[in-house]
């Protein structure tokens, strides 16, 4: 083995070795210092409270997982066209742009009640939600890509006769693709967060609800097992786009 493969394999287990630490540290701080289980579980604590719902925390992350992916696909399918045609219509960005940056500018947590309002307390409600939070870095994201072809290849290609489709798909989408996914995994990390808020308004159902009952009775382990569900989901999640943007976008370093 040689010396770069030693210092690799050192630095992938590095970072285990921390998070190992860490948790350790908060196991000892919690015995020494004799905090209660409501208000600091240990980490033990929530791992034996884990296991004795994971049938409650599976079905509840599935409902969660739901509500997430459902919104993020349509998130997706709604920013794709708005994004074409403010990136290639000025006057489509003159009109449209200010009033989505106004809708974004409005705190998710201040319309949920009313979204729930409007339509009920079925799963559409945190759908909602999480396109309304997933749609705008998808947006921007997408109209930055578009619009990051370069000059000299644009000129170049018109000069050749390359018909706005041609150019389009041969120079512009793949130049949109990285910033594409740069806004998709910014959006799937927040989906996430859609979906509790929604939850945590009105729901009977998922990781949000089941956090929010959990602290009213003081179970702090549950809602920290729930906690830590949700941060494997983001994470998962993040990783997951990471993996398809490596096997569509090939092209870049």
């Amino acid at each position: 083995m040689n010396a770069s493969s030693s210092s690799s394999l050192a630095g992938r287990a590095t970072i285990p070795a921390v998070y190992l630490v860490l948790l350790v540290a908060w196991e000892l701080s919690v015995r020494v210092f004799v905090i209660p289980a409501w208000i600091l579980p240990a980490p033990t604590e929530i791992g034996r409270t884990a296991l004795q719902w994971a049938p409650e925390l599976a079905l509840n992350s599935l409902v969660t997982l739901r509500e997430t992916m459902v919104g993020f696909l349509l998130a997706i399918a709604l920013s794709l066209p708005l994004a074409v045609l403010i990136a290639l219509n000025a006057t489509a960005r003159r009109l449209l742009y200010p009033i989505l940056l106004g809708l974004q500018s409005v705190p998710k947590v201040a319309v949920a009640p009313l979204i729930i309002l409007w339509l009920g307390l079925s799963e559409w409600p945190k759908i909602v939600i999480v396109i309304l939070v997933c749609f705008f870095p998808i947006l921007v994201n997408l109209i930055a890509g578009l619009e990051a072809a370069p000059r000299t290849m644009l000129d170049l290609m018109r000069s050749l006769g390359a018909s706005q489709h041609m150019i389009f798909r041969r120079l512009r989408v793949p130049v949109a693709l990285p910033h594409f996914f740069t806004g998709c995994k910014v959006a799937v990390t927040f989906a996430v967060i859609g979906s509790v808020i929604g939850e945590f308004v009105a729901a009977q159902e998922g990781l949000g609800y089941l956090i929010l009952i959990s602290t009213s009775q003081s179970q702090t382990p549950l809602a920290f097992a729930a906690i830590a569900l949700l941060t494997l989901l983001s994470i998962a999640l993040f990783h997951g786009i990471e993996w398809i943007e490596r096997r569509v976008v090939n092209w870049t370093p």
